[in-house]
């Protein structure tokens, strides 16, 4: 095997990396060795993760294409991006229609520069340093406010990062200050990790992103029902990921031939 590249410059590859991580489990090649090694614990302890971050695509990918045909949302914004892998936001949504906008939000240098090498030449989007912590300095940063016009719809993506705030950084604050901003007829799209079922691999999947860039706070189902406050959530409701509105797209439903523990909860919420 050849060596592995030098990071780039300002970039830490000894230490593991949230959503390296994560395009590691997507079978993705933009990460470190210290990122594989810290997936492949997680893994030993919960060996459905690869399937599971296959299912939470597969839910994101459903949830846009359900707003694009009922609701008729043409703007999106997904906060905490992650590395882009196959099937982007914006592949999907242009596959609908090409003028509609996306833009991308993220703080990782990593996820920025990939990022915005894709989307050097694709229109109507754009990618944009921000962190979910500080939900109006996002909302109100020039580049977005050229692309999204805030008195018609929005869809929020907030897939698979709120379980990266902790309590203290107050994730139903920073949901009901996103909701604020946005017009009747908005979208919450949301997927958050749960303890409830496997509690004891959960907490020793959430033990190695305590040494990674990130670490995880594992909601319970009220708790991560409790940030839709003030969305009406749409059918289902909240559910497993394979369990919202399943379609060809849900073929990873089993592991092994079990059906996935419930490591996620997720829904799409509107509001009214």
């Amino acid at each position: 095997m050849p060596e592995e590249a030098p990071a780039p410059l300002g970039i830490d590859a000894t230490t593991p990396n949230a959503a390296r991580m994560y395009n590691y489990y997507l079978g993705g090649k933009d990460n470190f060795a210290a990122d594989r090694a810290a997936a492949e614990q997680v893994l030993k302890v919960a060996p459905e993760a690869r399937e599971l971050a296959r299912q939470n695509r597969a839910f994101m990918r459903r949830a846009i294409r359900h707003v694009m045909a009922d609701a008729g949302i043409r703007q999106f914004i997904d906060i905490g991006t992650g590395l882009p892998t196959e099937g982007n936001v914006h592949e999907i949504v242009h596959a609908h229609d090409p003028d509609a906008t996306i833009v991308y939000v993220d703080n990782d240098p990593v996820v920025l520069a990939h990022s915005r090498a894709i989307l050097s030449r694709t229109p109507h989007t754009a990618t944009l340093r921000g962190d979910l912590r500080q939900p109006l300095d996002i909302l109100s940063t020039p580049a977005l406010r050229d692309l999204i016009d805030f008195s018609k719809p929005v869809a929020v993506l907030l897939v698979a990062v709120l379980h990266f705030l902790t309590e203290d950084d107050k994730p139903g604050e920073v949901i009901a200050r996103l909701r604020d901003s946005l017009a009747p007829g908005s979208h919450l799209i949301l997927s958050h990790v749960t303890a409830d079922e496997r509690a004891h691999a959960a907490q020793q999947g959430a033990a190695v992103y305590r040494k990674a860039s990130s670490s995880i706070t594992l909601r319970n189902r009220q708790q991560i029902m409790d940030l839709f406050e003030g969305f009406e959530l749409i059918p289902p409701g909240m559910v497993k990921l394979h369990d919202w509105r399943p379609d060809e797209d849900s073929a990873f439903a089993t592991y092994r031939g079990r059906e996935l523990p419930t490591w996620f909860f997720c829904g799409v919420g509107r509001i009214r």
